[in-house]
């Protein structure tokens, strides 16, 4: 197989948690090598593009921000976008709200106050965040999650929720769908990898562990797509799956694609 560009997913992928996968840093290498132009995709929107390149160079892979994307880049973009003038009530992390204030993006504490909620990952979401959310709230506000995801790998091996359970779980007390759910596979998400890549769907290669996301991204843009086993998607549940063009043991087993 011929590729030009590889999305790589990073949680599940190259790493769990702050613990890298073996190997992962070996297929990174492996698709260097090759000629492959790497683009390492996050669904984890709670970091600055920054704080990805040094935790990678932490693992011995070296890049550069413009071989990063997240789901808080495209999601901040959006928001740009649609809503400029508008006030965010944010349902995530300090990192998240921070992104958006960076990209001059009004935060506000109040959601009485706010035109667009927005939902993400939030260890510290509980009952009291879902009051605030439903009387703050009348039908006249726009919805936005950052990504669908509804789990992610610790690097203990266990499940954690992720930002698409949170997600749902504010749809359920507002009664409401999100106008937008953002990250891995929106389209809006497909547009933003092959732009920083600027190669066709048909030369690009899909890395990730999650059916859902990762691979769904692919097929939807008409990529070759190979899910890992190493993190949501296990080599049981990958055995059944008739989604992925190859699975792979690890990143490091992506050289016999090459």
């Amino acid at each position: 197989m011929t590729v030009a560009a590889a999305i790589v997913d990073l949680d599940g992928t190259v790493y769990r948690g702050s613990a890298p996968i073996p190997n992962a840093a070996a297929g990174v290498r492996a698709l260097r090598a090759a000629g492959v132009d790497v683009l390492f995709f996050s669904n984890n929107p709670t970091r600055p593009v920054s704080a990805y390149v040094e935790k990678l160079e932490r693992m011995g892979i070296e890049t550069t921000a413009e071989e990063i994307l997240t789901s808080g880049v495209i999601t901040t973009s959006y928001l740009r976008e649609r809503h400029a003038a508008d006030d965010l009530f944010v349902v995530g992390t300090e990192g998240l709200r921070t992104q958006f204030r960076t990209a001059g993006l009004s935060v506000v504490e109040n959601a009485g106050l706010a035109d667009v909620l927005v939902g993400s990952w939030d260890p510290s979401f509980d009952y009291e965040t879902m009051a605030a959310v439903l009387s703050g709230f009348d039908d006249e506000f726009a919805f936005v999650g950052t990504d669908p995801d509804r789990t992610f790998p610790h690097e203990d091996g266990t499940m954690r929720p992720g930002s698409g359970a949170i997600i749902n779980a504010l749809a359920g007390v507002l009664d409401a769908e999100p106008d937008a759910v953002l990250g891995k596979p929106a389209s809006g998400a497909v547009d933003a990898a092959l732009d920083r890549l600027d190669v066709p769907p048909s030369d690009c290669l899909v890395v990730g562990d999650r059916l859902d996301t990762d691979v769904e991204l692919g097929q939807r843009a008409g990529m070759t797509t190979a899910l890992v086993t190493t993190g949501v998607t296990d080599a049981e549940a990958a055995a059944t799956a008739d989604a992925p063009d190859y699975v792979l043991d690890d990143l490091g087993d992506v050289t016999r694609l090459l």
